[in-house]
C-alpha cells in the first residue's frame, strides 16, 4: 500500500545526504549520532541550519574567512566562540542570498540557535570539543502572537462557500464544479477533528472506518493514532467518496483519500491553496491557513469540554504547556463567563 510518510522520509533523507556532500565530515558524524532519537524532518532542519551557520563563519568572520566549509575540522569547531554565534543570530534578521533579501523572525532564529546548540552539545558530550559555548547564548525573546481563528459564524460561512461556490471567480467556479465535494470534506475534516495538514495529506481511503466514525493518522514521530469525527464530517466524507469512486481512469494502486484534478495525492501546497481560496471570501483580513482551522477546532473543543488535557490529547500535543499557551485566552473567557453568568449573590 502507498505510504505518503515513508515516501516523504525517503525524499528528505536524500536531501540530507545531498547537503552533507558539501559539509565537513563532522556533520555526518553528528547526523548519524542523533539518528535514533530524532525524526528525519528534524535532522533535515538541523543540517540546513548548520550549513547556513558554517557558510556565515567562512564568509564573515576573521578567524574562518577564506576557509572552505567542507574542509572545516573538529578543531575549527572548538574555536567557535559565543560571540560568533551571537553575531550569526544578528546577521539572520536580514541578509542577502542569491541577490534576494532573506528575513528571519524570532521563531526561525531561535530554531537555528537550537540546531547549533544540539551539534555543539553532541561533540562536547563526546569530549571532541572543550566546551559548548552555545549553551551560554541567550535564546531570543519570543513575543506571543494573538491566535488567529475563525469565529462561529465564519465557520458556517466557509463551509457554505465551499458548497455553493458563491463569490468565486468565473474560473474558480469552473473548477469548483469538480472539486466542491472534496473541498467541503477537507474543510470539514480540519474544523471537525483538528487534523494536521501533513496528516490530511497522508490519509488513505483505507484509514477511514465509518462503523466507528474514526480514522487512523500518522502523527509527528511516526506514531499511529485513532481520531474520531461527528456525523457532519462523516456525511462530508461519504459524499466525497461517492464522487471519488466514480472517477474514471483512477489507478487501482492510488490509495490517497484526497486527490488533485490530476487524480494524484494532493500535497501540502495544494491543500493550503484550497483553504486560502475560501477563507479569503469570508474574511480577507484574516490569514487563515490549515493550522488556523486546527486552532479553531482546538478552541471550540476547549470551550465545550473546559478540559485542557482532552484538547492536548486530541491535538497530539506532547507537552501540555504548549496547549495551555495556545488556549490561555480561551481559558480566561471561560472563567469570565463562569463568574459573570454562573455565580449569583442573591
Amino acid at each position: 500500500m502507498e505510504n505518503y510518510f515513508v515516501e516523504r522520509d525517503y525524499k528528505n533523507i536524500n536531501k540530507i545526504n545531498d547537503l552533507l556532500q558539501d559539509l565537513p565530515p563532522f556533520c555526518l558524524e553528528f547526523v548519524r549520532g542523533i539518528e535514533q532519537r530524532t525524526s528525519v524532518l528534524t535532522r533535515l532542519g538541523y543540517v540546513s541550519d548548520i550549513r547556513l551557520f558554517l557558510d556565515y563563519l567562512t564568509a564573515n568572520t576573521v578567524e574562518f574567512r577564506g576557509k572552505n566549509v567542507k574542509d572545516l575540522t573538529i578543531e575549527d569547531l572548538s574555536r567557535v566562540t559565543q560571540t560568533h554565534i551571537e553575531m550569526f543570530l544578528s546577521y539572520l534578521k536580514i541578509y542577502k542570498q542569491d541577490g534576494k533579501y532573506v528575513k528571519n523572525g524570532e521563531c526561525s532564529i531561535s530554531r537555528k540557535l537550537s540546531s547549533i546548540r544540539s551539534m555543539l552539545k553532541y561533540f562536547y558530550n563526546k569530549n571532541s570539543i572543550p566546551s559548548n559555548v552555545a549553551s551560554k547564548v541567550q535564546t531570543p525573546k519570543l513575543h506571543e502572537k494573538p491566535i488567529t481563528r475563525l469565529e462561529v459564524d465564519e465557520v458556517v460561512k466557509i463551509l457554505d462557500r465551499s458548497e455553493d461556490g458563491y463569490d468565486l471567480s468565473r474560473m474558480q467556479q469552473g473548477f469548483h464544479k469538480h472539486t466542491k465535494e472534496r473541498d467541503y470534506a477537507i474543510l470539514s475534516l480540519f474544523l471537525g477533528t483538528g487534523i494536521r495538514i501533513s496528516e490530511c495529506v497522508g490519509l488513505n481511503v483505507e484509514d477511514i472506518d465509518f462503523s466507528q466514525n474514526a480514522f487512523n493518522v500518522t502523527r509527528k514521530g511516526g506514531n499511529r493514532v485513532t481520531l474520531y469525527f461527528n456525523q457532519e464530517v462523516a456525511d462530508a466524507l461519504l459524499n466525497y467518496l461517492e464522487v471519488r469512486n466514480n472517477i474514471k481512469d483512477l489507478p487501482e494502486d492510488e490509495h490517497a483519500l484526497f486527490l488533485s484534478l490530476q487524480n494524484k495525492r494532493m500535497n501540502v501546497r495544494t491543500i493550503e491553496i484550497v483553504v486560502k481560496k475560501y477563507a479569503q471570501l469570508i474574511n480577507p483580513l484574516k490569514h487563515i491557513t490549515p493550522h488556523k482551522l486546527r486552532s479553531t477546532f482546538g478552541t471550540n473543543l476547549y470551550r465545550e469540554t473546559n478540559d485542557i488535557y482532552v484538547v492536548a490529547s486530541v491535538l497530539g500535543h506532547k507537552d501540555i504547556n504548549v496547549t495551555r499557551k495556545h488556549y490561555a485566552a480561551t481559558s480566561d473567557e471561560i472563567k469570565r463567563d463562569a463568574l459573570t453568568n454562573s455565580v449569583k449573590l442573591r
